[in-house]
């Protein structure tokens, strides 16, 4: 359990604020004493962003695999040695295929333990898209290179935890995804997070509606009666403490939040524009449900402030720590698991 852990990072899209966020993260020595850090990209990239925001005395220990990573400092891979144009806040092929190739390298060593735990810098889900990624985003890349039944986007800080139950789809075809069973995969697969990733042991979730003010008793729409509320009743049936459905405005305007560990969204905008407001930089998108442990910075590329220097790297700081502290959690249970006390009766005369 002292071992320190080593941490892989994918970087991203080359012409947004990746690199920029994973650099600062890093510059502090200080933070290597909990991780050992191995960046999958390109030396002569990273110089290129590191001069671009004028950040000085940092540089990467190169090295070919994961066993040549110094303890103590920050390690880079070289996944491709030609020379790669950067065109800052630029979308465009480039930045899609380096992306996809520092993400492929560094699930390649995820998926043979060779790293403990991933940290993915922000893609452009558009310019990505190529042979060997045709997906709408990391959660169902990683989900599928696992070969995972099913995975949860649980959006975490602090004591803020919130899934939901789709994610990367058009608002359109919400709805018709809203199922029971749909809704109990993500209730199981977050009640089973909050307590082994993160050790609640009777973890209270809040479910919220899918309609404004979850249907007003069907006269808002049925889904709320018909499909949510017998999810939450199956779900209690097999001891899962869940509550509502909530609507979802007032849910969050009156801090009801707080009392719960954990809040399940029907969609994507109804949990994350929430959640980032409250989060306030600090947010972590943490894939849960996978056999290995993956987060993420709350933010996107970031085009428009590229090489400025004005990136915040809070959240993909806390990224990195949030992934420390689950792959321990997770490790420290099996551990308990393992080697469990021995029940033993007492006597009724003991003393």
């Amino acid at each position: 359990m002292s071992e320190k852990l080593k941490v892989g990072i994918s970087i991203g899209d080359i012409n947004g604020v990746g690199l920029e966020v994973i650099i600062k993260s890093l510059l502090d020595n200080r933070v290597l004493e909990y991780f050992t850090p191995i960046v999958y990209g390109n030396t002569k990239n990273a110089s290129f962003h590191r001069k671009a925001n004028n950040i000085n005395d940092f540089s990467f220990n190169v090295i070919n695999g994961v066993e040549q990573a110094h303890p103590k400092r920050a390690n880079m891979i070289n996944c491709w040695q030609e020379d790669v144009r950067i065109t800052l806040g630029e979308e465009n092929e480039i930045g899609g295929k380096y992306a996809f190739i520092s993400l492929e390298r560094a699930v390649e060593d995820l998926n043979a333990g060779k790293i403990d735990a991933l940290i993915t810098a922000p893609i452009n889900k558009h310019n990505i898209q190529q042979e060997g990624f045709s997906f709408p985003g990391h959660t169902e890349y990683l989900q599928s290179k696992t070969n995972s039944d099913d995975v949860l986007m649980f959006m975490i800080c602090d004591d803020l935890r919130i899934g939901v139950v789709t994610g990367h789809i058009p608002v359109k075809e919400v709805a018709a995804q809203i199922t029971e069973e749909a809704i109990l995969k993500k209730l199981r697969l977050m009640n089973s997070s909050l307590k082994t990733d993160f050790w609640i042991q009777k973890p209270k979730i809040a479910v919220l509606g899918l309609n404004p003010h979850a249907g007003d008793n069907g006269i808002i729409g049925t889904e709320d009666d018909t499909v949510i509320r017998p999810a939450i009743d199956r779900a209690k049936q097999e001891g899962i403490l869940c509550l509502g459905p909530y609507p979802a405005d007032g849910f969050f305007a009156t801090d009801a939040y707080l009392k719960f560990d954990g809040v399940l969204a029907m969609y994507h905008d109804q949990g994350l524009i929430p959640f980032k407001h409250i989060a306030n930089r600090k947010g972590v998108n943490y894939t849960a449900g996978l056999p290995i442990v993956r987060t993420s910075p709350d933010h996107g590329t970031g085009y428009d402030i590229a090489g400025k220097n004005l990136a915040s790297h809070e959240s993909f700081l806390e990224a990195i720590f949030a992934a420390v502290h689950i792959v321990k959690n997770r490790r420290e249970q099996a551990e308990l698991s393992r080697n469990p006390l021995a029940f033993r009766k007492l006597s009724k005369d003991r003393d």
